[in-house]
């Protein structure tokens, strides 16, 4: 019996996500317009939209669709502005920011999922995204600083070099802390030193690959 994709976005949207406190109508039409089966493993199609974190290669997971809900809305994109993607993963992100931004640069130091993701967004006719292999963790820069800074991945605290890619009156979301209750935050940036910290809901994301904890040495 084959599954009904329509559907199961359907109730992924009304059953999980909008009662998860999502109730931006535009956020809430991509979610339900853009086929999240399309970027899931072959073998987790059919738990697409369920509330899990669906893993993917390399220790990495697909943010739960609840967690996708809200931070498309804490973000509030505007059309002409420009984001910078720390973790391309399976690309549904990506995909979600590009329809709602003006540009979407994302990074992975994976080049498997860049190569993957270039693939689906091409088919989907979204090409506004430019795809970087590089390590943030490792030396990187950006060309520029830019409006939106999403970071698919956990961090011990805010890297001090993220403060520095995100333009006046832009916006910072960046999952820290340790497991099992991470803590999400959206971060605005006010002026050239000052920034305005809020605190949105606890999850849990694999580590950023190189921003490990330091390891505590016993003599």
């Amino acid at each position: 019996m084959s599954m009904n994709f329509e559907q199961a976005r359907f109730n992924m949207v009304e059953q999980q996500v909008r009662p998860w406190e999502v109730v931006d109508e535009q956020v809430l039409d991509l979610l339900e317009s853009t086929h999240r089966e399309d970027f899931t493993p072959i073998r987790y199609r059919k738990v697409a939209f369920a509330d899990l974190a669906i893993p993917l290669d390399h220790d990495q997971c697909m943010m739960r669709p609840v967690v996708e809900g809200r931070l498309l809305q804490a973000l509030e994109l505007q059309p002409d502005e420009t984001v910078l993607e720390i973790g391309t993963g399976s690309g549904f992100l990506t995909a979600c920011l590009a329809q709602l931004a003006k540009h979407v640069v994302s990074v992975d130091i994976f080049e498997q999922f860049l190569e993957e993701a270039a693939v689906k967004l091409n088919k989907k006719a979204i090409n506004n995204v430019e795809f970087v292999h590089a390590d943030v963790m490792r030396g990187w820069q950006p060309e520029q600083a830019h409006d939106v800074l999403v970071v698919n991945g956990s961090v011990p605290d805010v890297p001090e070099h993220f403060r520095g890619w995100v333009n006046p009156g832009g916006r910072m979301f960046i999952v820290c802390g340790e497991a099992p209750a991470m803590e999400t935050k959206l971060l605005t940036r006010l002026n050239a030193t000052d920034w305005r910290e809020e605190s949105l809901f606890e999850t849990n994301q694999p580590r950023l690959i190189n921003a490990s904890s330091p390891q505590q040495f016993i003599f």
